[in-house]
């Protein structure tokens, strides 16, 4: 493990020496194998390989009869196989320092492994093992009901979670991936789902399609198209992608609170879909100038809301949920009960401002520096340039975007970049949902 994290250490200098030689693209080498999507990088990183991956079941692929079905049964793949039980897999893994980990999101389940070179073969290995053949145990699927339930009931408490859980049923319609199911159907979902539930929907959405693989390091394309060929053979199945209608108006009340008692902040969420998709020509100038609006400390709200007013602990502003359908923007915020109504009027000062005059070109010069920076900086290691290649990709960009977006990002003009606020936000039409102890709010009757 210490020879592992020695060598991670090293992969930020021995990327950053790659790449300039050769763009991602150019180096990247792209197949399909048995069906799989599958994008090699070779770089300078010495004996490290990271891999991300993708599989269309997310929990859009849950059915209107159980909502937590996907979650479910992407967590049943790290409990053991039919050939191995989940303790002989982390010991495999273990005794190499190697990690493999898969996470349901809205729309894929993320797949994340990393390795040595020399031990490429054994984590594809396992990686193919896990998801053709999980054990789908009724003991660890008992476990697991539980685990879940409890982790539910817990983020019931969590006012960030409740804030955002409530915003994405206020500008999302009924069926859009990014709409959340209330928690209490999800409970309801998690006692009544049965494990012949979880091996039908593995049956059906596990499988080579629409499945997409990238490989980054210290790799040989071929001897890693060999193996994945190897681990993967034979395997047929699974449904591609849907397709999804762009969110349409939902009537939903503006202004929202979720009371809940006993709480030192109140968690705020403001904003509204915008019925882009990351790959929509827009996107990027309206990235660019939610960004100079609340990015960090540098950002409008910080420097005025937090710094000038000392009016919350916290506050950015932010463009997301876009990858695979259109997203959202949304303001997120917390503050003190006391402070809430002044916290809110000051950021509404600021998203009046924004929106009506726009960004200067002074502030998009220097945005433009620091996004093209921090975006090179995240491709200097293996990690971050795999994860780049594969949300490229499920962009529906082509790979030399991956080279591509400093410049695209330099290339904007200071009225496109406003001109994208107004063509795609309207304060009028955004809602605010607040979670916590809202003076005046008092719990909802029974």
């Amino acid at each position: 493990m210490k020879i592992l994290q020695a060598l991670l250490a090293l992969t930020l200098v021995a990327l950053g020496t790659s790449a300039a030689r050769a763009s991602i693209a150019d180096s990247a080498v792209r197949k399909d194998i048995g069906g799989i999507d599958v994008v090699v990088v070779a770089t300078g990183a010495k004996d490290v390989v990271t891999l991300a991956g993708t599989l269309p079941a997310g929990d859009d692929r849950s059915p209107a009869s159980n909502v937590a079905l996907a979650t479910l049964t992407g967590a049943m793949l790290d409990k053991g196989t039919t050939t191995r039980d989940k303790f002989a897999i982390s010991k495999a893994l273990g005794d190499v320092g190697a990690t493999i980990s898969f996470q349901v999101g809205a729309s894929a389940l993320q797949i994340g492994g990393k390795c040595l070179r020399k031990d490429l073969p054994l984590l594809m290995s396992l990686v193919a093992e896990q998801l053709r053949f999980p054990a789908l145990s009724q003991t660890e699927f008992a476990k697991l009901k539980k685990q879940f339930a409890g982790a539910i009931k817990q983020q019931l408490d969590d006012t960030d979670f409740r804030a955002d859980d409530s915003f994405t049923r206020a500008v999302y319609p009924s069926g859009h991936p990014n709409r959340q199911p209330p928690p209490d159907d999800v409970l309801k979902a998690i006692e009544s789902a049965t494990l012949d539930d979880v091996k039908k929907f593995h049956a059906q959405y596990y499988g080579p399609a629409g499945m997409r693989l990238v490989l980054v390091g210290d790799v040989d394309p071929h001897a890693a198209e060999a193996t994945i060929g190897k681990a993967f053979a034979g395997w047929k199945g699974g449904t591609p992608a849907p397709a999804v209608a762009k969110a349409g108006r939902v009537d939903a009340e503006k202004d929202q609170t979720v009371y809940m008692a006993d709480k030192a902040n109140v968690s705020v969420v403001w904003g509204q879909a915008t019925q882009l998709r990351y790959a929509d020509p827009d996107t990027l100038a309206l990235r660019v100038a939610t960004n100079i609006f609340g990015s960090g400390f540098t950002g409008r709200l910080m420097a005025n809301v937090r710094d000038k007013e000392g009016l919350t602990y916290g506050i950015g502003s932010y463009v997301g949920n876009d990858t695979y359908v259109d997203g959202d923007w949304r303001i997120e915020a917390s503050f003190a009960p006391a402070m809430l109504d002044k916290g809110i009027a000051s950021t509404q000062r600021q998203l009046t401002s924004w929106y009506g005059d726009g960004v200067t070109a002074a502030e998009l010069a220097r945005a433009k520096t620091k996004l093209a920076g921090s975006y090179k900086v995240g491709l200097a290691t293996t990690g971050g340039l795999a994860g780049t290649v594969l949300a490229t990709l499920n962009r529906g960009l082509p790979l030399s975007f991956v080279d591509d977006y400093p410049r695209r990002i330099d290339a904007l003009a200071l009225d496109e970049v406003n001109g994208a606020i107004k063509r795609h936000l309207d304060p009028a039409q955004m809602v605010i949902v607040k979670a916590g102890t809202v003076a005046g709010a008092g719990a909802a009757p029974k």
